[in-house]
């Protein structure tokens, strides 16, 4: 197992920023590290050798897709970092991951979960000839309430160098949701894989202790599929419990529901049904307003084009090539 030496290395490093800097070349904060590269690079290095690295704070500013989203930007160096223990660490966690999480993973994303979504809704209805109901949960502010002391006693159990947990709690200590102790930076690249790593627990006592088969978690939604709503009731129960007394979490209060496929589920933005699913009203409203203000046309419209691929969306992908071509 690679460890902190690996990962503080000018050459992990080095290879850290190569990666890093894709697609941020004309940012003026990455262009003024780049201009000394080689001395920052070597400067950083010493200063997480010596165990004198501090991460800095973070610039905050809001998104919204459609609903708020508050981002924390770290400056390049801590990004730098970031990237530095990504670059080590996933592909030792990645491996125990569950096959059927798909949130940040390479090789996974949203299709994937889409076609395993309809191959468990096949297996459950029997080929769409039986009832097929679906658990759909959603976990209350997700990020905001990732418990640190937690997060760090799991990351512990699965890594065995004390300077490598030493790093990672300054990272993940160099933030706080407004509750101290509490939150991940929605920013970070390490966020995305300690919240996998952290709910990695949740996913194996579902798979060992509950033994569910149908079931997909992305992020922070997840759904059980099964033939019998009664199990579902229990499912829910006891994902409950397990997530408030193990992880600290709790599910949103309305975003949990068990309902058939028939009368359609919607998980990652479409709304499945036997036989075919259909894009949301949100994002399909979305796109359009998007394409409306966008600067590059060709390049969102090509991409909405790719999106409606993988679904039911043959008229919606014609009004997409229509607003294109007006445009043109």
């Amino acid at each position: 197992m690679h460890g902190f030496d690996t990962i503080i290395s000018v050459d992990n490093l080095l290879k850290a920023w190569c990666v890093f800097k894709r697609g941020k070349t004309k940012k003026l904060d990455v262009q003024e590290f780049e201009r000394n590269l080689m001395f920052n690079l070597f400067n950083l290095h010493s200063e997480l050798k010596n165990k004198i690295y501090r991460h800095g704070g973070y610039e905050h500013f809001v998104v919204r897709d459609p609903k708020r989203r508050d981002i924390h930007k770290a400056s390049v160096r801590d990004r730098l970092v970031h990237h530095a223990i990504y670059l080590v660490l996933y592909s030792q966690f990645d491996k125990k991951f569950i096959y059927d999480s798909y949130s940040c993973r390479n090789g996974r994303g949203t299709h994937r979960a889409l076609r395993r979504f309809e191959t468990f809704a096949r297996t459950v209805s029997k080929n769409y000839t039986g009832q097929c109901w679906v658990l759909k949960c959603d976990i209350s502010k997700f990020f905001a309430s990732i418990d640190q002391g937690i997060l760090c006693r799991i990351l512990k159990k699965n890594i065995p160098d004390s300077d490598t947990i030493g790093l990672l709690k300054n990272v993940i200590a160099s933030f706080n949701s407004g509750v101290t102790g509490k939150g991940l930076p929605l920013g970070n690249l390490t966020s995305q894989l300690l919240v996998n790593i952290y709910m990695n627990e949740f996913d194996q006592y579902v798979k060992h202790i509950l033994k569910q088969k149908h079931y997909i978690r992305y992020a922070d939604d997840f759904v059980f599929m099964s033939s019998d709503r009664g199990q579902l009731e229990d499912i829910r129960q006891h994902c409950a419990e397990f997530l408030n007394t193990k992880l600290a979490l709790a599910f949103h209060p309305n975003k949990v529901s068990i309902s058939t496929l028939a009368s359609g589920v919607d998980f990652l933005g479409w709304v499945h049904f036997p036989w075919h699913r259909v894009l949301r009203a949100v994002s399909r409203r979305r796109m359009f307003r998007n394409m409306a203000t966008t600067i590059n046309l060709r390049a969102t419209s090509q991409s909405y084009l790719g999106l409606l691929s993988h679904g039911n969306a043959f008229i919606l992908a014609e009004e997409v090539v229509r607003v294109q071509n007006k445009a043109v």
